[in-house]
């Protein structure tokens, strides 16, 4: 099972390439270093809550997961 935790681990890391890439894409189509990074700041804010929203209703659809107990000794469950 996924902690909250990680879940807010897994979307701060993946949003900081986003802001990364959407400032630098703000930067070149509008000239302006404070716009770009205006931008990429925006849009990770309201994408982290939705990327975290995103994961915690997929943590409880149980297709998919393989119960504990059913995974091989080796943990490869596959």
């Amino acid at each position: 099972m996924e902690t909250h935790q990680r879940s807010i681990a897994k979307s701060l890391s993946y949003r900081v390439i986003g802001t990364f890439i959407t400032a630098l894409l703000g930067c070149l189509f509008t000239g302006s270093l404070k716009l770009g990074l205006g931008l990429g700041l925006l849009d990770s804010a309201i994408k982290i809550g939705i990327f975290y929203g995103h994961e915690r209703c997929w943590h409880r659809v149980k297709w998919g997961f393989i119960p504990e107990e059913e995974k091989t000794a080796d943990g490869g469950g596959i």
